[in-house]
């Protein structure tokens, strides 16, 4: 074996992955190790840094299909609306888990004796509730 190349078992060590995590994320495209003549997995440099993309995909909460997506276009173009559709599912989230924090914090320093009788609480309820 070349020393630029890896085993599975190699490759997963170096960066702490079960060696299931590496076949996964052959079967879903997203990393294509050569065979040898026994249909051993090598890994070559390209796969490692596959693998550190993936990683960081999977930090920012990049889906394995959106992450698959910026790795085999070849559109600079397709990449960069990945990333933005990313960042605006995102961004949607932080909005709806800070409106999810200030209703906690209101209920956690509401004056009254329990927050299930505080008015803006019933008042927000109110505005959930479907009509009729």
């Amino acid at each position: 074996m070349k020393s630029s190349e890896y085993t599975v078992g190699e490759l997963a060590g170096r960066f702490g992955l079960l060696t299931n995590v590496l076949r996964h994320w052959e079967t879903e495209g997203l990393l294509t190790p050569v065979r040898t003549a026994g249909g051993q997995r090598r890994y070559r440099r390209a796969d490692v840094v596959k693998v550190v993309l993936i990683l960081q995909g999977k930090e920012l909460g990049f889906s394995l299909a959106e992450i698959r997506r910026v790795l085999t276009t070849d559109d600079p173009a397709d990449r960069r609306a990945a990333l933005r559709e990313h960042h605006a599912a995102l961004t949607r989230r932080i909005e709806e888990a800070e409106a999810a924090r200030a209703a906690l914090t209101h209920a956690i320093a509401c004056t009254s004796e329990d927050f299930l009788d505080c008015g803006h609480f019933r008042k927000q309820l109110a505005e959930r509730m479907p009509p009729g």
